[in-house]
């Protein structure tokens, strides 16, 4: 692959073409290169299976390569938002994070400091689950970078408990743990999908204490995505975003295949029209969690998770694209 004119290689895509055999082949993301391939990427696909922290179902640690099988029906032009977004920004798959299953702890530090290494490289993060837990060592390696980050939750859960039978690491408490650790910028916080029974009055109190506004799947049925997006934009600004998307604010007619389902959620439809309505913000990582692919024989779960995740590396492919093509890798 030769240079462009600026002398910085082009980023090598997926080898997609009509005569592509989607059922064959290694089931990277998308079929884009490992990274060992590649050497260096603006957008890292990682893996971490791991499922030990849920309080309900498991079978989330099988949920990061169900979704890369999914996306072998994937292909390199997104007419959503208008752009090649494996051609934009080099994006790879790294493979996965081996976290401890057997040690909650030593799992949630060795996330951190892989996730850290990979930012450090000039990568942002697509990290595909694994349950819950995970999203608090992700967002303190990107707020070791950034700073304190917007969030945009997307959940039928607050994920805001502080504990569950004592242990304060789990996938119902990491956005807790956050706000905590001064990792989040608490003026831009939003929960979207919540919905369902709660143990008290008090747990919705002690969230908006925590600084979270909430956004239903009521509130997106009655008032429309357009509404919502707009709400959404106006209080994200332009801060660091990350975005973290439990497969479960989806209706399980959409996503049987999760560890906690609650009826009454968004569509897969409703669910990639808003992240599609962000582009415009300043993305600089996400996570997809929560996929659990042994309750879905249908693959129906992994094949929405697999479309939400390549509407997020477009977003970040877009925002990076410019960068890499002046001569520069886009990192920031």
């Amino acid at each position: 692959m030769s240079p462009n004119n600026h002398g910085v290689i082009p980023p090598r895509g997926p080898e997609v073409t009509e005569r592509t055999l989607t059922y064959a082949g290694l089931a990277t993301f998308g079929r884009v290169p490992r990274l060992d391939e590649v050497g260096e990427t603006d957008i890292a696909v990682v893996g971490v299976p791991f499922d030990s922290g849920v309080s309900y179902r498991p079978g989330a640690r099988f949920g990061g390569n169900a979704i890369r099988e999914a996306s072998r029906q994937l292909r390199p032009y997104n007419p959503a938002q208008q752009v090649y977004p494996f051609h934009f920004a080099q994006v790879a798959d790294a493979g996965d994070i081996t976290a401890n299953p057997h040690n909650l702890h030593e799992a949630v530090e060795t996330i951190e400091s892989a996730a850290s290494e990979l930012i450090d490289s000039g990568a942002r993060l697509m990290t595909l689950g694994g349950d819950h837990t995970i999203a608090l060592p992700l967002l303190r390696a990107v707020s070791r970078k950034h700073g304190p980050v917007a969030l945009l939750h997307f959940d039928a859960h607050l994920d805001t408990w502080d504990t569950h039978f004592g242990e304060k690491y789990t996938h119902g408490t990491p956005f807790r743990r956050a706000v905590e650790e001064g990792i989040l910028d608490t003026s831009a916080l939003s929960h979207v999908g919540t919905r369902g029974p709660i143990y008290h009055q008090d747990d919705l109190d002690e969230d908006a204490k925590l600084g979270f506004g909430i956004v239903t799947s009521a509130d997106v049925m009655r008032r429309g995505v357009d509404e919502v997006v707009q709400q959404l934009r106006e209080r994200i600004g332009e801060r660091p975003l990350y975005i973290s998307v439990d497969i479960d604010v989806l209706d399980p007619s959409h996503a049987p295949g999760t560890g906690t389902p609650e009826a009454g959620g968004l569509t897969s439809r409703e669910l990639l029209e808003i992240i599609r309505g962000l582009s415009a913000c300043h993305l600089v990582s996400a996570d997809l969690v929560e996929v659990a692919p042994a309750y879905d024989h249908a693959e129906i779960t992994a094949v929405a998770a697999s479309h939400t995740a390549y509407e997020l590396v477009t977003i970040m492919s877009r925002q990076m694209g410019p960068a890499r093509w002046s001569g520069q890798r886009g990192g920031s």
